[in-house]
């Protein structure tokens, strides 16, 4: 195992939610680690931004139709998964910012269903491994300030107490980082992943070829980890300033 990093076992999780840009993010980043946790009984949730309805080079195609062909795609993914809660916010795909109404959203939904882990895009990573999608860096940023400090403070959006309480999120794994620090064995995990990225199929190619693709992109994150096949993140554990701020909600 490289320095540095770390195998990590999920721990005790009871519940996660994924924050993520487009339909199709959250399996290609995180879908093994998603189907790891739902295997363990922890409830997910998918909170998806986008509708993903600039996500083709097909002229034929309108947004509207692809918003919902990739709506239903996403539903299918995440059935495969076993998530059980999907929720769509139906940004326009490309057109994301960090506004108010996208934070109180973010917020809401994760002072509804409690998670303890969240999963989101890093925000920050860098150039020198490929250019990352504008949406997925504002998302990422976004679902962090909702995290911390927005979703734990009862002073943050409180037209939101009527439905329900403010939560503290115990730990974030960052996907798609470029300098993975994490690693989660998803060899049990893998074929799972492979047929709910192939349920995208408006995104990607044959079953066959993105299984292999699967196969490989896990099989190098397994080799710095000591695992058949892995998915890497970054993990953020100290959630903000706990001093006079009471205790981290229960998971």
């Amino acid at each position: 195992m490289g320095r540095n990093t770390a195998l990590t076992d999920l721990g005790t999780i009871d519940r996660a939610m994924v924050v993520f840009a487009h339909p199709d993010d959250a399996e290609s980043w995180a879908g093994g680690t998603v189907a790891v946790l739902v295997r363990r009984g922890c409830e997910v949730t998918y909170v998806v931004v986008t509708n993903g309805d600039k996500g083709s080079s097909d002229r034929t195609m309108s947004p509207e139709r692809l918003s919902i062909i990739r709506r239903q795609e996403q539903c299918a993914a995440a059935t495969i998964l076993g998530v059980r809660h999907v929720e769509f916010l139906d940004y326009a795909d490309c057109e994301v910012e960090d506004t108010y109404a996208l934070r109180r959203e973010v917020t809401r939904q994760i002072r509804r269903f409690r998670p303890g882990l969240v999963i989101t895009h890093d925000p920050r990573r860098t150039y020198d491994v490929g250019l990352s999608h504008r949406d997925h860096r504002i998302v990422g940023a976004v679902a962090l300030d909702c995290v911390y400090p927005l979703a734990p403070s009862p002073m943050a959006f409180p037209e939101l107490s009527l439905e329900c309480d403010p939560h503290r999120v115990s730990e974030v794994y960052l996907m798609q980082s470029a300098a993975p620090r994490l690693f989660v064995d998803i060899s049990a995990t893998i074929e799972l992943k492979g047929r709910a990225l192939a349920c995208h199929a408006s995104q990607m190619g044959e079953p066959a070829a993105v299984a292999s693709a699967v196969r490989a992109r896990a099989a190098s994150l397994g080799e710095r980890c000591g695992a058949p096949y892995a998915e890497g993140f970054r993990r953020v554990s100290e959630i903000g300033e706990r001093v006079g701020e009471g205790p981290a909600s229960p998971r």
